[in-house]
């Protein structure tokens, strides 16, 4: 609505009964390539599976950090 028209923001956010800051922030979030605009509106399954690749990558990350860490004693030990 704010992209195809000629319509000032500000108009548009007093006809929608908004603050147009918050039309200005939701516009630019929206043009955003590959962020999700409205999360929690999306497909409970989607967001299962967002969480466990965040986790996924969480373990990854404590997985490596302890193969330095024991690549790093065993180096110590000798």
């Amino acid at each position: 609505m704010v992209q195809q028209s000629d319509t000032p923001v500000s108009q548009i956010a007093q006809n929608l009964g908004i603050n147009d800051n918050m039309l200005h922030r939701w516009v630019k979030q929206a043009s955003e390539p590959g962020k999700r605009v409205f999360p929690g509106h999306g497909n409970p399954r989607d967001e299962e599976i967002a969480q466990l690749q965040r986790d996924l990558r969480q373990v990854k990350k404590e997985r490596d950090f302890l193969r330095e860490a024991a690549t790093f004693f065993a180096k110590e030990s000798k």
